[in-house]
């Protein structure tokens, strides 16, 4: 299978409290969406780049469980998940501290101990899960 490539857009003018961006991607979700120091930091409308994470991750670890459950010849009704991303500030900045997934389903024919075995294995599994150690590479230059 050929590597899946996705992209996204930031843009930003002004300073870091002053200022304010955009972020956009191709498939629609993001089009020139509004996130500032104060949607980041202070709660403001707006998004962030961490809630973008949180909302990737819990949409990747839910789409990983519905796929390990179909290839065990499981067929779950629902799957709900909320990831809640936690950054705290350290000596050095900020940082992702922890995400934690609250995962329910509805999955008629397994019981809890059966639902917990395959809700660890997607979230072992999913690739978002695995982002953080993945290689990052960038090119940068002056305009």
């Amino acid at each position: 299978m050929p590597t899946i490539k996705r992209t996204a857009q930031a843009e930003w003018n002004g300073s870091i409290k002053e200022g304010s961006g955009s972020l956009s991607a191709p498939g629609g979700a993001l089009k020139n969406t509004p996130y500032s120091f104060s949607s980041r930091f202070e709660n403001a409308n707006g998004t962030n780049p961490e809630e973008l994470i949180a909302a990737a991750h819990a949409g990747c670890f839910t789409m990983a469980l519905s796929f390990i459950m179909s290839n065990a010849g499981i067929k779950p009704s629902k799957l709900a998940t909320t990831a809640t991303l936690s950054m705290e500030q350290v000596d050095q900045g900020w940082q992702i501290s922890a995400i934690h997934l609250d995962v329910s389903g509805y999955v008629p024919g397994i019981d809890a101990a059966r639902f917990q075995q395959l809700a660890a294995e997607a979230k072992a599994n999913c690739p978002v899960s695995k982002v953080l150690n993945a290689k990052i590479t960038m090119d940068a230059k002056l305009t």
